[in-house]
């Protein structure tokens, strides 16, 4: 197969996104600003967190997990997006295809399996609160967190290694603004039956198997909120769980748009994309901070140059 006329790709062209000519200046300052708030927003966060004794709980502890996550994911794909919209610089080395097909889906899937330790954290406060701190103690916590990142570190492994053991001797122009898996092992000159399936089955398997936990731990906040006989109790637990409701929404709601609907249309595939690795890694913080009264008073110490007294 690597016969005739055939060159061994040692490096790959991203054609970027689609039908923005004439507007890259636009696109490059406004995927800037949303760059520069994720990355402001997200480090805000990991400081108040760190800096006030009052935070230092399992909901925190996973939040600044979610933080760094954030800002790794956006760092993925929007730097070299920033480059190829202001500098038209779309050539992209074999290694750093690689980097990028490994960390998208590292931290992706760390990402989903944090959504989910979140939401037992959430159940163990609301259905178990007397126990709640023999359950989620330091050591579980640290596991939890450990296991989600172990996890997902082999996961990538083995997606990131069957898509790039593949021969690429022809064409190397992929036709994405990053380097994913499905646009990369198109330009395969092997059978790529084993990584499309086995890709399907783990980026779908993971995210749904998730999905369901997180439901059903919903499921049983839900009915243990409903038995509360204090409204304010009632009113307290529902408000704990609606910031991360709200960007398990925005992190599910892309996935299930690109990888259970093929037949969308690439124009619309693109726009989820971009929105999934660019704006929920700026809206995650910004919702957490909105919804919660601790981690404002915390900003407000930090703004006001402030020390914690309650240690």
């Amino acid at each position: 197969m690597a016969g005739k006329n055939h060159t061994w790709v040692s490096e790959f062209i991203l054609l970027g996104i689609p039908h923005t000519q004439g507007q890259e200046m636009v696109l490059f300052v406004v995927f800037l600003l949303f760059y520069l708030c994720t990355l402001f927003g997200n480090l805000l966060i990991l400081v108040a967190v760190l800096s006030d004794a009052r935070l230092h709980t399992p909901m925190y502890f996973f939040l600044c997990n979610l933080s760094v996550l954030d800002i790794g994911f956006s760092s993925v794909s929007t730097p070299k997006m920033l480059a190829i919209l202001l500098l038209r610089d779309r050539v992209i080395s074999l290694g750093g295809c690689m980097a990028q097909v490994f960390f998208y889906h590292f931290l992706g899937s760390t990402e989903c399996l944090l959504y989910t330790v979140m939401a037992f954290d959430r159940f163990a406060a609301i259905c178990h609160p007397l126990r709640y701190t023999l359950i989620m103690n330091r050591r579980v916590c640290t596991l939890l967190a450990a296991g989600t990142w172990f996890t997902s570190s082999f996961h990538a492994m083995i997606l990131t290694t069957l898509t790039f053991q593949l021969p690429y001797c022809g064409s190397n122009v992929v036709d994405y603004f990053f380097c994913d898996i499905f646009p990369v092992v198109k330009l395969a000159c092997g059978n790529t039956i084993i990584i499309e399936t086995v890709s399907f089955t783990n980026i779908g398997l993971v995210p749904m198997t998730c999905f369901l936990l997180i439901l059903a731990s919903y499921v049983r906040i839900a009915v243990a909120i409903l038995r509360m006989h204090s409204a304010e109790g009632r009113r307290k637990a529902a408000s704990t769980c609606v910031s991360h409701i709200s960007v398990v929404t925005l992190f599910f709601g892309p996935c299930a748009l690109i990888y259970t609907q093929p037949s969308l249309s690439e124009v619309l595939v693109t726009p989820v994309q971009i929105f999934g690795n660019v704006v929920t890694p700026m809206l995650n913080p910004t919702i957490y901070t909105l919804r919660n009264k601790d981690v404002k008073g915390a900003l407000k110490k930090l703004a006001g140059g402030q020390t914690v007294e309650d240690h």
